[in-house]
């Protein structure tokens, strides 16, 4: 792999950005969605350019990344991979010459890490990971924000995991290191955290639990994603069978912090990972959550392309 261009920031994982970044982050998101309410255009990234890339279908990633570049004033061009020429077999890296030279930005949504990792190798301009397998980092911060908008600081604080230890499970646990929380996880016999996978350097921020019960026990967050992730759709079946007793209910939720939030990356399958008295319920802001994709992305597209900002 050819080391990154000198002077791009790329954010391909989590842990890629510092605690400090991140308090920047959240001040700016803060500030960027009070404009957006109040109806105040800012437009820093006047005639600029993002490239979506997708190999994994969306609905939340390519809304908030394409109302969002065009709320700061910019483009965005949506390409899937079926459509271009990555689809036929040119090299990632070849693409991301070419595409580099033509704009500002990119995000991809896409399967394995190592292709966004190759993507920002060969990159002129900053790479966002929109999702892999292995990570989901515009969600976290989106789920971050969203509890230190409704509740304060997340530091201290105690995240439940509960169901597939997937990427956003993943995602959770590389926040946990950086801005000094903890996740319980609750996990199926047969799915439990590969450290490695995770991306983890063990500071110890993250327990693992049986009984989802126990995990859910006095925490802050609870939270969940589907059973079966994209790419996994063959696996269904078994996974139904697998995770019958790890769906976030209402008694999941009493055991937590009277004050808890319960959070979703969504799509959601109610009766399944979360009941529909949960999702629907007093505690749940997933709303909120879905919401705050596109405050995050706003400040990070402003962060990677103008760095600080001074208003």
């Amino acid at each position: 792999m050819s080391p990154v261009k000198p002077g791009v920031k790329h954010y391909l994982q989590f842990k890629d950005l510092s605690r400090d970044e991140y308090d920047y982050l959240f001040e700016r998101t803060r500030w960027i969605k009070a404009q957006f309410k109040s109806y105040q255009p800012y437009w820093p990234l006047s005639d600029r350019t993002l490239v979506m890339i997708f190999e994994k279908a969306s609905t939340r990633t390519r809304l908030s990344f394409e109302a969002g570049v065009q709320q700061l004033g910019g483009a965005a061009i949506y390409l899937n991979t079926r459509d271009s020429q990555l689809g036929r077999g040119e090299p990632v890296e070849d693409a991301a010459q070419v595409i580099s030279r033509m704009s500002d930005l990119i995000m991809i949504r896409t399967f394995e890490q190592g292709i966004v990792e190759r993507l920002a190798s060969n990159s002129r301009v900053p790479v966002i990971n929109g999702l892999t397998n292995e990570y989901h980092p515009c969600q976290i911060m989106a789920d971050i924000y969203t509890y230190i908008e409704q509740r304060g600081p997340i530091q201290g604080k105690t995240v439940a995991w509960i169901g597939d230890s997937n990427n956003v499970c993943n995602t959770w646990l590389q926040a946990a290191e950086v801005l000094d929380f903890n996740v319980n996880v609750s996990t199926p016999p047969g799915y439990e955290i590969e450290a490695e996978r995770a991306g983890l350097y063990g500071t110890g921020h993250f327990k693992e639990f049986a009984d989802p019960m126990e995990a859910a026990r006095g925490a802050d967050i609870v939270t969940t994603d589907v059973w079966t992730s994209m790419g996994f759709e063959a696996e269904n079946a078994e996974r139904m069978r697998d995770f019958a007793d790890w769906q976030v209910d209402a008694e999941m939720m009493r055991v937590a912090q009277p004050n808890a939030l319960f959070l979703h990356c969504l799509p959601a399958h109610r009766g399944e990972e979360v009941s529909a008295e949960v999702i629907d319920g007093p505690q749940s802001v997933v709303w909120d959550e879905a919401e705050n994709r596109l405050h995050v992305q706003k400040a990070l597209m402003e962060y990677l392309v103008l760095g600080r900002v001074k208003v």
